[in-house]
């Protein structure tokens, strides 16, 4: 990390590059789900969604968020509620 901006996690990454990683891991149809911008729905493309990103800071200000959520390493524990919950519902099923 640059030392100019040590506590900016976007600092470095590009925009290509987010949208890239982004529809890598959500696909299309999932981030037309969490975002709701055309760009995303109708014909998507990197380059399309890059153009549109470029000029509308609102809806880059949601692409950028959500990779940084993403991003974001997940607490130990959500990992043991997940669990939780899935004993749980074995043991629901079970005196069912």
């Amino acid at each position: 990390m640059n030392k100019d901006q040590p506590n900016n996690p976007l600092h470095g990454i590009t925009l290509e590059a987010i949208v890239t990683s982004l529809q890598e891991q959500y696909g299309w149809d999932g981030l037309a789900g969490k975002i709701n911008v055309n760009c995303f729905k109708n014909d998507p493309s990197v380059k399309s969604s890059l153009k549109f990103l470029r000029k509308t800071p609102w809806a880059r200000s949601q692409v950028e968020d959500l990779y940084v959520s993403s991003r974001t390493p997940a607490s130990p524990w959500d990992k043991a509620a997940e669990q939780f919950k899935a004993s749980n519902k074995l043991e629901n099923s079970e005196d069912k």
